[in-house]
């Protein structure tokens, strides 16, 4: 398929948890080509991308592992990502309509819950 393509189709397949965008999707093909795991063929004005042979044990390795399975924990990355959406417009609204108190404050809690998610990654 196509960029274009592909990045709707990992937009669906991951429940919207990864949306790539031309920047990444494009360098990215062109690495998988290079290591001949897809191969570029151009169709009128677009370069649609085909699975090798190599590509296609690749992806057979990956789906066995799981890393790509959205299902396994997608759903909670959507409620996730809703929520930063949540702290981004609220914080939006406070830089917009609060006083500079205010948005110091907000900063300082950002800041804060940054520092958090981060102790809490290192929990593991």
């Amino acid at each position: 398929m196509h960029g274009y393509r592909l990045m709707g189709e990992i937009d669906q397949r991951s429940n919207g948890a990864w949306r790539p965008s031309p920047g990444s999707i494009y360098p990215l093909l062109q690495q998988l080509a290079d290591e001949g795991l897809v191969k570029p063929d151009d169709e009128g004005d677009r370069r649609v991308f085909s699975l090798t042979d190599e590509g296609r044990a690749a992806a057979e390795e990956a789906a066995e592992a799981k890393i790509w399975d959205a299902r396994s924990g997608g759903q909670d990355r959507v409620d996730l990502k809703a929520a930063i959406g949540s702290l981004g417009q609220a914080a939006i609204q406070v830089a917009r309509t609060g006083t500079p108190e205010q948005a110091k404050r907000a900063e300082a809690i950002i800041v804060d819950a940054r520092k958090q998610l981060y102790r809490l990654l290192a929990e593991d």
